[in-house]
């Protein structure tokens, strides 16, 4: 069962090209941590940036490098029917364990054509199939009768990451669904508020930094230590805001540089943080401790 913090995992550059050994690197650290699974090739992982063969590269690394440790949510999904097909059953032949397809952004589907999409691209494989409905993005929202629609006739369609600020959708989605369908948070600030209505875990960017204590957000509640985990949703409060003072990724990759862990190169249309937005995340960087004591001022 694909269920906890699911963290989607920043796509490291190095000289331009995808840096292999970091990422390896980033799973490991994901792994030490306690985080329940790791997520590739989703909105944190520049997946429009990557070439067709250096998506299909970072999903078959990521399979290989957790080797079975903690299941791999691979990101399969575009705006291209035929690319997404190719890159979902990629991901089946090499080994992940479910993939996450995004609603076709740009075109804004009708909620007919978008079940029929889903639907086809589900019946091209075995393989679990979450629904990644973010309209900040895409511009279209899945409507929760459309999912409903897609769990009764699509068996591996299984679940949604719900990227979404309407939070009365999750109500609905598992009202819809049925309460055993897995929704997983997309919003940091909303992973407990949904644990709380039955989610089945979240996909948080914020998990790159500090995997320890999203992971930890799923087992309090999990445990039923409400409390404690609400004092850990406030804990997370400013560092979630500071990791998107700019667009995602771009904040998350510049703190893993800071701590040491990545080069902190994106790909154009993304460039480097504004210096006032750079200095306030250092500054929240340093409050939570996260800092290597040389990476101040690089």
């Amino acid at each position: 069962m694909l269920r906890g913090s699911i963290v989607p995992l920043v796509t490291p550059f190095r000289d331009g090209g995808v840096d292999d050994h970091a990422l390896r690197g980033l799973i490991e650290f994901q792994i030490e941590s306690g985080s329940h699974g790791v997520s590739v090739c989703g909105t944190t992982g520049e997946p429009t940036s990557l070439s067709p063969e250096e998506r299909e590269h970072v999903i078959e690394l990521a399979v290989r490098a957790a080797n079975g440790r903690v299941p791999v949510l691979a990101g399969t999904g575009s705006v291209n029917y035929e690319e997404t097909v190719r890159f979902t059953r990629f991901a089946e032949r090499v080994g992940a364990d479910a993939v996450l397809v995004i609603a076709p952004y740009y075109v804004r589907p009708t909620q007919w054509a978008l079940y029929e999409y889903f639907r086809r691209v589900a019946s091209q494989v075995e393989l679990p199939l979450v629904i990644y409905n973010i309209p900040g993005r895409t511009a279209v929202n899945v409507e929760p009768e459309t999912m409903a629609r897609l769990r009764r006739d699509c068996p591996n369609v299984i679940g949604v990451k719900e990227a979404n600020q309407n939070f009365l959708q999750v109500s609905l989605d598992l009202a819809a669904c049925g309460r055993d369908f897995n929704v997983y948070s997309g919003i940091e600030t909303l992973c407990f508020p949904m644990l709380a209505l039955g989610g089945a875990g979240h996909v948080s960017a914020t998990g790159n930094v500090m995997p320890r204590e999203v992971a930890q957000l799923y087992d309090l509640c999990e445990a039923g230590r409400w409390s404690e985990a609400r004092d850990l949703h406030y804990y997370l409060l400013e560092i979630n805001e500071a990791l998107f003072v700019e667009t995602n990724p771009v904040p998350v990759k510049t703190a893993l540089a800071l701590m040491g862990r990545i080069s902190p190169e994106v790909r154009p249309p993304l460039g480097e943080m504004l210096p006032e937005n750079r200095e306030r995340l250092v500054a929240v960087l340093e409050k939570y401790g996260l800092l290597r004591s040389s990476a101040v001022g690089g």
